[in-house]
């Protein structure tokens, strides 16, 4: 049936190929009939006999050592399509969403490391100039003055211009911030608290860029996670800046600390211009594959159209948007006094030496970033297996919560040092579950002003930080133990719980 296509293996017994090297014979039907079509080996073939036994496992050789060709013919076209070898090569291949990720987490690592270093630095400082302890709350305030701002409108241009430009202007911005500031500290105070302040305008943009830039790079199934490991580079920002502050201030100086992260800053943003774009059409290394992963799971978004201002009016009229505010109002009250006032509280309550504990320093934020990133991947995990955004999110919020506000209550009946700083521990670790929380939020109810709305709401919270670190000092003072504050502090935490079970929502909204 000549209609009919084969291919036909035949052994050759004549005498003038039996030294020879020769493979299969093809017999194949084109335009002229069929034809035979020759294809060397690479191995010899003894052709005297066994030729079916010894070319299977010749053919099995080939496959596992080079991956097999797939022939695909039609009317003497021949196509060779890969299936084994350089293919399985690709499978290994790292995503781009997750160069991204990994860049966007340096530049948070850097971001947070930035602001330790100063806190630190201080103390000598301080002792140089003569700086009067008034003075050292007024400077190490400075840097919010400009962040309460630039939360705002770093969100409204994020949302037009994308995450990509804005942070990069940041990074550039306040790691020229901070190489500035041990020349103006020097100079004069007016100059180191206007470097200071320009600073925390600069840095204001990091988490509204992350968190539209991730939105527009993974699925809604893998958004957790990639915030998780984000803000798990932030939080490692202070073991970074803790850690090597003081290594480079003995040897190098002062200014030592501040010159190395602004040059990593600067280092950072060579890469990140030359790899990320702020969405993943419009990138030149992605597959299709990926892409169309990506597509698939998120929700529609687009950017402001040019001259569009952020519908303020609209998105404070809907409860949802006031349950992420005062989300993360409690967030950053409870994080600030945490971060600002523990040191004092140990050595107030317990005498303990700090110096002597530099462990303390870092175990609580070690911790926060590996606990970020469990709350991210459990939130995903919960996604993936059916259960509705709302659940989730209220879930993860809880927990952010309730366990810092029941472990702030415990704090009241700690009887030494070691129980206090596990229960710190603990209390921020449960803090990090926020992140999966009303931080994720945003994006849900408003894709198309997630920024606007992170701006608003982490202006918000600014503005509780500073009245929270300023305000534990007065209520120290007044009633004279930390006793109080703790435990208005967990109430605040456990009303907001409730507020925001009652009233947050995974659907989108705006």
């Amino acid at each position: 049936m000549e209609a009919v296509r084969f291919s036909n293996k035949i052994q050759l017994h004549s005498s003038s190929f039996s030294n020879t090297h020769f493979g299969l014979i093809n017999f194949r039907k084109t335009h002229l009939g069929f034809q035979p079509k020759i294809q060397k080996k690479w191995k010899s073939l003894n052709l005297s006999g066994g030729g079916d036994q010894r070319l299977k496992k010749e053919v099995f050789l080939e496959k596992k050592q080079r991956g097999f060709t797939v022939k695909c013919t039609a009317e003497g076209i021949e196509r060779g399509m890969l299936v084994g070898g350089r293919s399985e090569e690709r499978e290994f291949m790292v995503a781009e969403r997750f160069k991204v990720v990994a860049l966007m987490a340096c530049v948070m690592c850097l971001c947070n490391a930035d602001r330790v270093v100063m806190s630190v630095a201080i103390v000598p400082l301080a002792a140089k100039h003569g700086w009067s302890n008034a003075f050292l709350g007024i400077v190490q305030s400075s840097f919010l003055w400009g962040y309460i701002f630039s939360s705002v409108i770093g969100g409204a241009l994020v949302d037009k211009y994308g995450g990509k430009k804005v942070i990069a202007w940041g990074a550039a911005l306040w790691s020229l911030a901070t190489l500035l500031t041990p020349w103006a500290a020097n100079h004069s105070t007016i100059s180191l608290l206007a470097i200071r302040a320009f600073f925390g305008l600069a840095e204001g943009v990091a988490l509204p860029s992350m968190n539209t830039l991730l939105s527009r790079w993974f699925p809604c199934h893998e958004r957790a996670t990639a915030v998780g490991i984000s803000m798990g580079g932030f939080h490692l920002g202070n073991v970074v800046g803790l850690v090597l502050t003081p290594l480079f201030m003995t040897s190098v100086g002062i200014s030592g600390p501040f010159i190395l992260f602004a040059s990593l800053g600067l280092l950072w943003l060579t890469t990140w211009i030359s790899r990320v774009t702020n969405d993943p059409q419009e990138s030149n290394s992605i597959t299709k594959a990926e892409l169309r992963l990506i597509q698939a799971g998120k929700s529609d978004s687009s950017s402001l159209k040019k001259g569009e201002l952020p519908p303020l009016r609209l998105l404070l009229s809907k409860m949802p948007t006031w349950a992420i505010i005062f989300a993360n109002v409690t967030n950053n009250w409870g994080y600030f006094v945490l971060l600002s006032w523990m040191p004092v509280y140990f050595k107030t309550v317990f005498n303990v030496n700090l110096k002597q504990a530099a462990w303390f320093s870092a175990v609580p934020w070690g911790t926060m970033a590996i606990s970020g990133y469990v709350a991210g991947a459990a939130s995903d995990f919960l996604i993936k297996a059916g259960y509705s955004l709302t659940f989730v999110r209220k879930v993860m919020q809880s927990i952010g919560f309730i366990g810092p506000g029941v472990a702030l209550l415990c704090l009241n009946f700690a009887k030494t040092p070691e129980v206090a700083s596990v229960l710190i521990t603990i209390a921020l670790s449960f803090s990090a579950f926020s992140q999966a929380g009303f931080l994720l939020n945003m994006q849900d109810i408003a894709p198309q002003y997630a920024g606007f709305l992170h701006g608003i709401s982490n202006s918000a919270g600014t503005l509780a930080a500073i009245i929270s670190t300023i305000g534990t000092g007065f209520f120290v003072q007044w009633l004279g133990s930390f006793q109080a504050f703790l435990t208005l502090t967990a109430c605040l935490y456990f009303v907001t719980a409730i507020f925001w079970n009652v009233y947050a929502t995974g659907e989108r909204v705006f």
